[in-house]
C-alpha cells in the first residue's frame, strides 16, 4: 500500500517523530511505500502543509483563544478555525489523490487538541475519502494535559468531543498504553489497540567511532568525567528537578569516588567532574532558568548542547551535528524522572544503549512496563508541589544517590543490570513485536 504518516513535525528529536521513523521502517519492511506529511520537517523528506506546523503563528492565536483567554467573539474564532481547516483539508486531499494514498496514519493530530484545524481537516478528509484507510496513532490525549482542561467556549469543547478522535467507519485507532486504551473506551466508546514504543534491537550497538570520537571534547567534557544524560525535552512534566536533586546528593558523596575505578575501568580522579548533559529541545525557558539556578546552587556542572545534537549526523562548514545516539555512547547514567509519559522513548533508548536508569515510576511505567522486570534506580512514585517545582519525599534522592554510587563502582552490578534490561526489552518491545501488531491493526482497520 501507499502509506503516509502525518504529524505536526517530522525529522526532529521529539518522541512522536522518533516513533514515526520506527513505524515507517517497519511498514516498509512489510512491503509498503511510505511518506511523511507534516507542518515542518527536519532531517528527512516530507510533504509539507505549513498550517500544520507545531509553532504556527496562526494556530498559536487559536490555541490562546481556545484554552487561555478568548479575545475575539466565538463566531470569529469558529470562522478562523474552519478557514484554516478548509485550507489544510484541500491540500491534504490533493496529496491523497496525487500520491494515491491507501493508508494515512495521523500521529497526535486526533488526540492532543493542540491544532484544532488540523484535527478537523483530517477527519473531514477521511469522511470524503471512505476508500482510504486511516489509523489514528494517539500518543497523548487532550484530557491528559491541564492546558486543555478548561476551553474558553463550548465551541471548542464540542470540537474536542467530535474530532479528538473521530468515529468513522474507515478509521481505526492505536494508543501507546493501557491507561489511554481504557480511558478512550470510557470517554468515547472507541476501541483501540495498544502499541508500545519499540526499538530496533537488530541495530549495531551505539559506540565511539571515527565521527563521534570528539563528542566529549566538543561538549566540554573530560575523559574521566561522569556524565548523567537527560535526553528528554526540557519541559515541566519531565520533572528534571528530581534528577538535579539526585545528582546534587551524589555531589555530596563525590569524595567517595575519588581514586576509585569505575564500572568501565576509568579512574575518577581529583580533577574529574560530575556533569549533567541536556540534549533536548527547551520548551519551557522559565523552567530551564529555574533548573539552572538549582544546579548552580548545588555545585553541579551542566552542558546544554541541543544545538550540537540532532535527529541524525551532519557536518556543515566543518561543524558537526551529532545524532542523539552519539550522546548515549559517551554517557554513564541516564536520568528519566518524568512524572507523565505516554510510554517512554528515552527509557528504551537507555536500555538499548546499555546504560543504567534513574527513574521516577510514572503511571504508565507502573501499568505497562514494570511488570516486565526492568531494573533501575528508583525515585519512587509520589511527589509534592506543583508542576515546574516538584519535590520528592524526604530521603528519596539520597537513597537513589547511594544506589547510583554503588552501580558506578561495581562493574558486575552495572553490566548485569544493563544486559538484563536489554534482554527484556528485546523480547517485548522490538520491531518484530510492532510488525505483528501492525499486521493485526491494518487487517482490521475497517476500510
Amino acid at each position: 500500500m501507499n502509506v503516509a504518516l502525518a504529524h505536526f513535525r517530522v525529522g526532529e528529536t521529539d518522541g512522536v517523530s522518533l516513533e514515526m521513523d520506527k513505524w515507517k521502517t517497519v511498514l516498509e519492511s512489510m512491503g509498503h511505500t511510505c511518506a511523511y506529511i507534516a507542518g515542518s520537517r527536519g532531517a528527512c523528506e516530507a510533504h509539507v502543509i505549513e498550517d500544520m506546523r507545531y509553532e504556527s503563528e496562526r494556530n498559536n492565536r487559536i490555541v490562546e483563544n481556545s484554552y487561555h483567554q478568548l479575545t475575539v467573539s466565538e463566531k470569529e474564532l469558529e470562522q478562523e478555525i474552519h478557514s484554516m481547516a478548509d485550507e489544510i483539508e484541500r491540500k491534504l486531499l490533493k496529496l491523497i489523490d496525487q500520491e494515491r494514498l491507501e493508508l494515512v496514519i495521523p500521529n497526535n493530530i486526533w488526540s492532543l487538541g493542540w491544532n484544532l484545524p488540523t484535527g478537523i481537516a483530517f477527519a473531514r478528509a477521511a469522511a470524503r475519502r471512505p476508500e482510504v484507510r486511516f489509523i489514528g496513532h494517539h500518543h497523548d490525549f487532550y484530557w491528559e494535559r491541564s492546558r486543555y482542561w478548561h476551553p474558553t467556549t463550548s465551541l471548542v469543547s464540542n470540537m474536542l468531543a467530535e474530532y479528538f478522535p473521530p468515529k468513522l467507519p474507515n478509521t481505526a485507532h492505536c494508543v501507546i498504553n493501557g491507561i489511554a486504551q481504557e480511558e478512550l473506551d470510557r470517554r468515547r466508546g472507541i476501541g483501540a489497540a495498544v502499541v508500545p514504543n519499540v526499538f530496533d534491537f537488530s541495530k549495531p550497538a551505539w559506540q565511539p567511532d571515527a565521527f563521534n570520537a570528539d563528542f566529549r571534547e566538543a561538549c566540554g567534557i573530560g575523559t574521566n568525567d561522569l556524565v548523567f544524560l537527560q535526553a528528554t525535552r526540557i519541559t515541566e512534566r519531565k520533572a528534571i528537578e528530581f534528577a538535579v536533586g539526585t545528582v546534587g546528593e551524589l555531589m555530596k558523596r563525590k569524595e567517595r569516588l575519588i581514586g576509585k575505578t569505575l564500572y568501565n575501568g576509568r579512574i575518577f580522579g581529583e580533577t574529574s567532574r560530575i556533569i549533567m548533559l541536556f540534549i533536548g529541545l527547551n520548551e519551557a525557558p522559565v523552567y530551564w532558568e529555574r533548573l539552572q539556578k538549582k544546579m548552580k546552587a548545588l555545585g553541579i556542572e551542566y552542558r546544554y548542547v541541543n544545538d550540537r545534537v540532532g535527529h541524525s549526523r551532519e557536518t556543515q562548514s566543518s561543524r558537526k551535528t551529532y545524532a542523539i545516539w552519539d550522546s548515549y555512547a559517551f554517557t554513564d547514567f541516564v536520568t528519566y524522572p518524568s512524572i507523565l509519559e505516554g510510554w517512554g522513548n528515552q527509557l528504551l533508548e537507555a536500555v538499548f544503549a546499555r546504560k543504567p536508569l534513574l527513574l521516577f515510576e510514572y503511571p504508565v511505567f507502573l501499568k505497562d512496563i514494570k511488570q516486565r522486570g526492568i531494573r533501575y534506580t528508583s525515585l519512587g512514585n509520589t511527589f509534592e508541589g506543583e508542576e515546574g517545582d516538584l519535590r520528592l519525599p524526604p530521603g528519596v534522592a539520597a537513597r537513589a544517590a547511594e544506589n547510583v554510587l554503588e552501580i558506578l563502582l561495581h562493574a558486575d552490578l552495572y553490566h548485569i543490570q544493563v544486559q538484563k534490561n536489554y534482554d527484556i526489552a528485546k523480547m517485548y518491545f522490538s520491531y518484530e513485536r510492532l510488525e505483528a501488531i501492525l499486521r493485526s491493526v491494518i487487517g482490521g482497520s475497517g476500510a
